[in-house]
């Protein structure tokens, strides 16, 4: 048992190396190579985790060796635009003007109820009102509305907003995190004001607690159980 808790733990660290190097994508925006990747990662990991007869050693190898060549890829994806359209593909304009290219929704085996869904999940039922729908390489749909169909913006309407500035978490259910306090040129005496003005006696019944750029306060409390 404990052989196998070592081996497994072993090989989950490897495989959480090989997903660390495709980014901090979903599964959903994997390109083709980053998806056969994290496939093959973990049909290789199955087998030393089940089978004790397989040294460990033989397990790794294949995985480290497909690491070196995702990094090695990477390299040459950022050096070559001519290997990088030859590993990922090239994006396809599927609505052009808004009329289909049937041609290349054939080509990517691009069905009509396929595009259906992915323009209803954006919110648009009138393909007329699409510049270009163009369906990226890693098989998401983008889709650029007529500049009439856009929402207007603040700057069209000769607005100056203010600006939010970025929340920063400092109080993450019930746990300080002081570097972002200080971060934020804060202190625990600043801390402890808004604490009491919130009617919050400790940061443990602090839920979550954000402050922005312009020190602006959001705080939600512990929800007391029942």
């Amino acid at each position: 048992m404990v052989i196998a808790f070592l081996r497994t733990i072993i090989l989950y660290a490897f495989i959480i190396i090989g997903i660390r190097l495709m980014g901090k994508r979903q599964v959903g925006e994997l390109e083709p190579s980053e998806l056969v990747l994290a496939l093959l990662i973990a049909d290789l990991a199955a087998v030393p985790m089940q089978d004790f007869g397989i040294p460990l050693l033989t397990g790794l190898i294949p995985i480290l060796t497909l690491l070196c060549l995702t990094m090695a890829l990477s390299v040459l994806t950022m050096r070559s635009v001519r290997f990088r359209a030859v590993l990922c593909g090239r994006p396809s304009v599927i609505v052009e003007n808004g009329k289909l290219r049937q041609s290349e929704m054939k080509k990517n085996r691009f069905t009509l109820d396929e595009l259906m869904e992915e323009l209803r999940m954006q919110g648009i039922t009138d393909l007329s009102t699409v510049k270009y729908a163009i369906l990226e390489t890693n098989g998401q749909l983008s889709v650029l509305p007529y500049a009439a169909q856009q929402p207007v913006t603040a700057q069209q309407m000769g607005l100056t907003p203010q600006e939010p500035g970025l929340p920063m978490v400092i109080i993450n259910d019930g746990r300080l995190i002081t570097r972002s306090l200080h971060s934020r040129g804060l202190n625990e005496e600043w801390l402890e004001k808004q604490l009491r003005q919130h009617h919050v006696k400790r940061t443990q019944d602090v839920f979550l607690l954000t402050v922005d750029e312009e020190n602006r306060v959001y705080l939600s409390k512990k929800e007391v159980e029942k």
